[in-house]
Order: C-alpha cells, then sequence, then structure tokens
C-alpha cells in the first residue's frame, strides 16, 4: 500500500442550472487545500494522501469526504472541521460521528418523522 490513510474529497461542479448541487460549489477545493497544508505543517509519521475527487453521490448532505481504508464518509464538511478531522480520525483512529454519513442520513430521517 503506497498510503496508510487516503482521502477523497468531492470537488464536483455541475452545470449551472442543475437539478441538484453538487459538493465542489460550495467549497470543494478549499477543504483540499486545507488537508494538504495542514497535513504538511504536522509532517506526521504516516502516509496520508488528502486529494481531489469527482462526484461521490451523495451531495444532498453537503460538502463530502471519504477515507480509505476504513471507508468512512463524512458529510457537511466544513474547513473548521480539517483539523478534528486530521487529529481525531487520521492520527488516532477515531471516527467523528457528528460528521458521519451514517448518523447523519439517520438524523434527517428522524427529523422528518
Amino acid at each position: 500500500m503506497i498510503y496508510d490513510k487516503h482521502i477523497f474529497i468531492c470537488t464536483n461542479q455541475r452545470a449551472e442550472g442543475a437539478a441538484r448541487k453538487s459538493c465542489g460549489e460550495a467549497h470543494g477545493m478549499s477543504v483540499v487545500e486545507a488537508f494538504k497544508k495542514k497535513l504538511k505543517e504536522k509532517n506526521l509519521p504516516i502516509k496520508i494522501r488528502a486529494q481531489k475527487s469527482g462526484c461521490l453521490d451523495i451531495c444532498d448532505f453537503g460538502q463530502t469526504l471519504v477515507i480509505y481504508p476504513e471507508g468512512v464518509f463524512y458529510v457537511g464538511v466544513e474547513i473548521a472541521d480539517v483539523d478534528e478531522i486530521i487529529e481525531e480520525h487520521l492520527i488516532n483512529n477515531r471516527i467523528i460521528e457528528r460528521l458521519k454519513l451514517e448518523n447523519i442520513r439517520e438524523k434527517k430521517i428522524t427529523d422528518s418523522l
């Protein structure tokens, strides 16, 4: 394996007037740049790659990224969340429940009842 952790951050942009919004329109590239900058500053002893990706097809939940090898999807990610994701998930291997797709999906369903 080349990387210990691999982060794919959606930067997809749909055509103007598209029926669905997309992650990249909000701040996809800003999130990519924040991860790259902060990871470089930390100079961690593990190999981590953060990169832009195409559509992860869950844009309805806001800015999306996925971290492998765990396959954990985080949604509604803001630039302010980058430090927490690095510290908690990437360094300490603790999933951030408040951003995890499955928890957001469940909350959305519960809120609509």
